[in-house]
């Protein structure tokens, strides 16, 4: 009794102690569509740390009190992004295992516990700069120089009211007034289209929501919410990406449908694959389409952070199942807290909506302008001009002071770009606007 008493203090006091050592008894590799997956399968949970160097350029894994199995005679040759792989023991015990590298990427890594097929893991994804989106092929059912398509999804409606705050407003009407005004911005936006999911007070099931944005090919799913808790002091917007539960789950469920599937994922039909190769293409395009909305959601946490108080500095995950789309970035704004009387009457005001819809069209557009899909129009600009830009048609009522904040540059800016002395503009008339793409 004694000695299992000890036994659990050492676990609750040591759990790193009892859980860094490991064997790394194999490694996988498959590239697909500019994406490269590693995997790292473990006899056990491993203390590990990832860095990148450049000159060459070279992905570097270090793995505590951790060895490489005697069956592993030969690493993988190269695949996709991937030169080759090394490894070592250095004299700390950690195992290195060194990734060699043919070009620039951006690199992802979770870990993942046993399965019904393989134990713990660690998984590295490496994807090509500037291919950072999750984007069907080309030559499925798209055109060249076509639109980006985003999906902006009005929380709840009909039934279904969403949250209601002190002054009796609902979320659902909150969200629609959102989402309207950032469609038709979007629409108004040189190479880019907006598709409602709803327009008007009536209830659509969520994954009819998402099924509204792949029909229409959507490379972004923006679904729009107000928050709500029992502490009327919180206060704030946040954005949410999916958790990686939420996509292991996604993922079972199209797996099991593969046979049935008339629909593509990521551009590939699942339907007739064996289990191997449609589960790899799977998490191959949802692993790119969470990348993608974490790094989209990034750029609208910090647009959002210019026009109110944040409740989360960082893009959050959770299992919404909004955000379930296997192949379509998908991220969920939280305008604010409508719990909080001072934020429901700010979220009443117009003027308040539309500071929300200019700020998450920005980050739409900083993302889209630093990895359009190659595709579009956009993408065919910047192939032309290196310096990115869009044309502004001025309607009635436009001030340069306005353009300038809704494309978040200076108004000598556009006023050095289309050679204007004064800051008087004329219906009709198009301007230049640099767009600034960010990092």
């Amino acid at each position: 009794m004694c000695g299992a008493r000890l036994f659990l203090i050492l676990c609750l006091l040591l759990p790193g102690a009892l859980l860094q050592a490991a064997t790394v008894e194999d490694i996988r590799v498959w590239s697909e569509d500019g994406r490269t997956r590693v995997v790292l399968d473990l006899s056990g949970p491993a203390d590990h740390n990832i860095f990148t160097l450049r000159g060459p350029d070279r992905l570097v894994v270090d793995l505590k009190d951790s060895k490489l199995s005697p069956a592993i005679n030969q690493m993988p040759g190269a695949t996709g992004a991937l030169a080759g792989i090394r490894s070592g023991l250095r004299s700390n015990g950690q195992l290195r295992v060194v990734l060699d590298l043919n070009e620039s990427v951006r690199s992802r890594s979770f870990t993942a516990g046993p399965n019904n097929k393989y134990g713990d893991r660690l998984v590295i994804d490496l994807q090509r700069q500037g291919n950072l989106h999750a984007v069907k092929r080309a030559s499925e059912g798209y055109s060249a120089g076509r639109d980006i398509v985003v999906a902006v999804d009005p929380g709840h409606g009909g039934r279904d009211p969403g949250s209601i705050g002190r002054d009796r407003t609902f979320e659902k009407d909150i969200a629609l007034a959102v989402a309207r005004n950032l469609a038709r911005r979007i629409d108004q936006e040189p190479g880019m289209k907006a598709v409602l999911i709803r327009d008007g007070d009536y209830y659509v099931d969520h994954r009819e929501r998402i099924a509204i944005a792949r029909r229409n090919k959507a490379d972004l799913f923006v679904s729009v919410h107000a928050d709500a808790v029992k502490d009327r002091r919180a206060k704030g917007a946040s954005v949410y990406a999916l958790s990686l539960k939420g996509a292991t789950d996604e993922a079972a469920m199209r797996l099991a449908q593969r046979e049935n599937a008339a629909d593509l994922v990521g551009g590939v039909s699942l339907a007739g694959k064996d289990a191997v190769l449609a589960s790899v293409l799977l998490d191959l395009s949802q692993n790119a389409a969470l990348g993608a909305s974490l790094d989209v959601g990034e750029k609208i946490l910090d647009e959002l952070a210019k026009v109110g108080a944040m409740h989360r500095r960082t893009v959050q995950q959770a299992g919404f199942i909004v955000l379930k789309s296997p192949d379509v970035p998908s991220i969920l704004v939280e305008t604010a807290f409508i719990s909080n009387p001072a934020e429901e009457a700010k979220l009443k005001s117009e003027s308040h909506r539309d500071n929300l819809a200019n700020a998450i069209l920005a980050g739409i557009r900083t993302y889209f302008y630093a990895n359009p899909p190659p595709d579009t129009q956009i993408a065919m600009n910047l192939k032309r001009s290196p310096t990115p830009q869009v044309d502004y048609v001025i309607s009635r009522g436009d001030t340069l002071s306005e353009i300038a904040a809704r494309y978040n540059v200076s108004v000598t800016a556009i006023k050095s770009a289309n050679n204007l002395s004064g800051n008087t503009v004329r219906v009709g008339q198009t301007l230049r606007i640099p767009v600034l793409t960010g990092t």
